[in-house]
């Protein structure tokens, strides 16, 4: 069985059985050899002592193996013996250790670290088999003591975790995102990946059940500590809702949405972009922090062959096979890139496929999608993340950034800070600002407050935003009345010119915003900045989604975040 298993290495080729009743020829020649070469001391008072002593240890785990399966509580623990007692199988391991060192003491000490070298050896290579040990269970038992006795007290601000909820789709198409929320979650806090798949017929559960085993190795291959959760759902927004209020357990429950942007929202469907906006929306509504992540060559790498293949629980790659490994993916659709969870039941989820050793040539805008897709996972060097904190959200946008710099990856980044303020008060604004963070104790390497931040935008890009809105304006004016109300009941999205006025103020400070951003922070490694909020409702979708691409358009990676304005950051530690 130990050489089945292949625990240690070179002791798999014992493991061949021969016959009708798969005898294990090698391992009982091999098991033969041991024997022999003890007999071969040829001195009963050499050998005694060691045989002793291994056979006790044996005992002692056998007995100590009983006494922690009946502290896990398990109910597949169920001994038939009528007298067991746990206490009694504890009993039996100290005495076997007991006398394991009244036999001979050097022999004990050799016995023992030879048994403690071997258990580290398996905990670190962590074997691909699967014991049922009372270890899990007992962990099992821990963890639902401990859950429960978190929810019998209440959320306190400086035990406050930005606990997210990942809309990635499978975690392989968005490699970038989740590196990123791994670097500020990782032994920190919770990160679950959300996966809404759309549906246009029956569910097929089967496949879903067999996408999850998948997907859950392939996080575990990558080291990144997260939970997958898929759904199936109507529309992106449908499943988010469900996601949204049933992802967690008790207090271990997000509390923060992360997306990717929609970069191809202009070219598709803009009833998608309103379910994207409404998701946003009721993120809000319920309690979330929202988070938006932006890269300049966009997120989702699914559809380009070669990368990192999602494997089941039965399939393993040959080690000596030269075939390419290619993750198939659903055709990109019209929203894939925004709505990073949407998949369509019916379409095959990734899989390994065999390929010939020739490599098709990957187009530039592919290479360099691919190239971004990595860039979390290096260490970044020297740099800035930029923080532009321009609304109180809670503190959530300045959070997020110390996470980072506490990491190895990012420890070599220096935190700026961008608040609005006026010309004749920027000194004032800046010692306060500064005493604010101190006060924190968040690291800062400089803080910049823009005096010009409400300065009326250049005309050209007032006119590029001009140009971005026509196609989805309501122009209600060339039409009747009526007409343009059934046309706006029915294309809710449509941008009238009453909104246009209304909001002409919020809009130039976007424009304003995106060339501030480009004039200052244009080399940062990351840039964090407050999410602009649309009231729902008023502003139509179209518009919002106009101002977050001309807010983030043609900048270094970038966060949108925005909190739902309960405290996360506390003067006390």
């Amino acid at each position: 069985a130990l050489c089945k298993d292949n625990i240690y290495p070179g002791l798999g080729i014992f493991a061949k059985g021969y016959g009708k009743n798969n005898e294990p020829l090698r391992g009982y020649a091999l098991t033969f050899c041991i024997g022999l070469a003890f007999i071969l001391i040829a001195e009963l008072n050499i050998i005694a002592p060691i045989i002793s002593n291994f056979f006790l240890a044996s005992y002692a785990l056998i007995n100590f193996s009983v006494f922690h399966a009946s502290l896990a509580n398990s109910p597949g623990w169920r001994p038939s013996f009528k007298y067991y007692n746990m206490w009694v199988s504890l009993a039996g391991a100290i005495l076997c250790c007991v006398v394991m060192f009244v036999i001979n003491w050097w022999a004990a000490l050799v016995t023992l670290l030879i048994i403690l070298a071997l258990y580290i050896y398996v905990s670190y290579k962590k074997p691909d088999v699967n014991w049922g040990s009372s270890t899990q269970a007992l962990i099992y038992n821990q963890a639902l003591t401990h859950c429960l006795s978190l929810s019998s007290v209440e959320d306190h601000v400086k035990n406050f975790r930005p606990q997210c909820l990942v809309l990635a789709g499978y975690p392989n198409s968005r490699p970038a995102l989740l590196q990123l929320v791994h670097s500020f979650t990782k032994n920190v806090s919770l990160m679950v990946c959300g996966h809404v798949r759309t549906v246009s017929r029956r569910p097929n559960f089967k496949d879903l059940s067999q996408d999850y085993v998948r997907c859950r190795r392939w996080l575990i291959k990558k080291r990144i500590k997260a939970f997958y959760t898929p759904v199936f759902a109507d529309n992106l927004r449908h499943g988010a809702q469900l996601l949204l209020q049933a992802v967690g357990l008790g207090r271990l429950k997000p509390n923060t949405l992360v997306m990717g942007f929609k970069n191809n929202w202009s070219d598709g469907n803009m009833r998608d972009v309103e379910n994207y906006i409404n998701t946003i929306h009721d993120a809000f509504d319920l309690q979330f922090g929202v988070v938006i992540l932006r890269l300049l060559d966009g997120l989702d790498i699914s559809h380009i062959p070669g990368q990192d293949e999602l494997l089941s629980s039965s399939e393993k790659p040959p080690k000596e096979s030269k075939d390419v490994l290619i993750s198939v993916s659903p055709a990109k659709d019209s929203d894939s890139e925004s709505c990073p969870s949407k998949t369509h039941s019916n379409q095959s989820s990734p899989l390994i496929i065999r390929a010939t050793e020739t490599k098709c040539p990957l187009s530039l805008t592919d290479q360099r999608l691919l190239e971004s897709s990595q860039m979390f996972k290096k260490k970044q060097g020297k740099g800035t993340i930029d923080v532009w904190w321009l609304f109180d959200d809670g503190g959530l946008t300045l959070l997020i950034p110390y996470l980072l710099t506490i990491r190895s990856k990012w420890g070599d980044c220096r935190i700026r800070v961008f608040i609005g303020g006026k010309i004749n008060r920027i000194d004032h604004d800046r010692r306060v600002m500064a005493t604010l963070l101190n006060r924190f104790r968040i690291d800062f390497s400089d803080i910049n407050v823009l005096g010009d931040i409400n300065v009326k935008p250049k005309k050209h890009n007032k006119l590029s935003f001009k140009e971005l809105i026509e196609p989805y304006r309501l122009k209600e004016d060339d039409m009747e009345q009526e007409a343009a109300e059934r046309l706006k009941a029915q294309e809710p999205w449509r941008i009238t010119d009453n909104e246009l006025e209304l909001y002409k103020a919020k809009t130039n400070r976007q424009i304003r915003l995106n060339e501030l951003l480009k004039e200052h922070s244009s080399l940062a490694k990351l840039i964090v900045v407050s999410m602009p909020l649309a009231r729902k409702g008023t502003v139509s979708s179209a518009l919002y989604m106009c101002w977050l691409e001309t807010l983030s358009k043609d900048l270094p990676p970038l966060l949108l975040v925005r909190g739902n304005h309960q405290s996360v950051l506390t003067f006390y530690s």
